[in-house]
């Protein structure tokens, strides 16, 4: 009996102080927390450019989550450029140097491209090859507009390829440069300018490719294929994009020797009558003058005769 009154007791004493317990504590809303709040920044963590939450001073991302710190990337060295794959057993260049250029990248007229640059810029070989033509006259003139004179000074070379490379509207050739001269890829030819049909627009390179041709089929050197792709190849680092599988296809295509079909005829130039034919024609008009003079003094009965001058 007396146990069972000591255990009521000792229960009795307990839920008193439980209550006191609850009473003290800090009083609160339902729904809302009584305890102390975590303190925020007062800005959104920053974030690293590739989207990574930024770490803290402590190592530890901005914020203080397991889950914020899983999204920082490790630690890393800087990802290394890989070379582009060989394409084809040849280098190339691209053929404006030590210059900042532009360029088209579509068909105009004819399958070519001007590459625009400062006058005086280095006109540099694609290619190994041999030069197969140079001309260094500026004959072009607007009034007959001649299509084998519109590259003004101009250099191709027959690369190892097989393909033929021109450069024209240059304003000087180098001295070596000579048809039959061995050229290396890179190798100076020449400065760009703007001879030829280009000497009222700012210096420039006409850059063409295509096969081996003779002189007179001039339509052939000036451009068959679409050269852009590979003068971007060339000019972003991918140095190995042959053009020569391109050029024999077509080649193959419409035959060695095509017939010009676009821009092939010059103008006429106006014509004038040389000094030879002036005078002759002066000459019979004063001999006629003097006939009609000595007819109107004589008198009437008089036959009418016609006195050689």
């Amino acid at each position: 009996m007396r146990s069972g009154r000591l255990a009521a007791v000792a229960a009795a004493a307990m839920a008193v102080a439980g209550l006191t317990a609850a009473c003290g504590a800090p009083a609160g809303v339902a729904g809302v927390s009584s305890l102390p709040s975590v303190p925020r920044a007062e800005e959104p963590p920053p974030e690293t450019p590739d989207g990574a939450v930024a770490a803290s001073k402590g190592g530890g991302a901005v914020g203080d989550s397991d889950h914020m710190r899983s999204v920082v990337p490790p630690p890393a060295p800087d990802p290394v450029r890989l070379p582009p794959p060989k394409v084809s057993s040849y280098t190339y260049a691209f053929p404006v140097k030590g210059c900042r250029v532009s360029y088209a990248r579509q068909l105009l007229v004819l399958p070519k491209t001007v590459i625009w640059a400062g006058k005086g810029c280095a006109f540099v070989s694609p290619v190994n090859g041999v030069v197969r033509e140079v001309n260094v006259q500026n004959r072009w003139v607007p009034s007959t507009d001649r299509g084998q004179d519109r590259e003004g000074r101009y250099v191709t070379v027959l690369g190892e390829d097989g393909v033929v490379y021109l450069g024209g509207h240059l304003d000087s050739i180098e001295p070596d440069v000579r048809p039959g001269a061995t050229v290396k890829t890179g190798q100076r030819l020449g400065r760009l300018g703007n001879s030829g049909n280009a000497r009222d627009t700012a210096s420039n390179l006409y850059f063409a490719i295509s096969w081996p041709a003779p002189p007179e089929y001039w339509w052939i050197r000036r451009g068959m294929v679409e050269p852009w792709d590979y003068l971007d190849a060339w000019y972003d680092g991918n140095r190995t994009l042959s053009p020569k599988k391109a050029v024999f296809a077509l080649r193959k295509r419409v035959g060695k020797l095509p017939a010009c079909d676009r821009l092939c005829t010059a103008k006429t130039p106006p014509t004038t009558k040389s000094g030879a034919v002036e005078k002759a024609e002066k000459a019979d008009t004063t001999t006629k003058t003097r006939a009609s003079v000595r007819r109107q003094n004589r008198p009437e009965e008089e036959p009418t005769m016609v006195i050689p001058g």
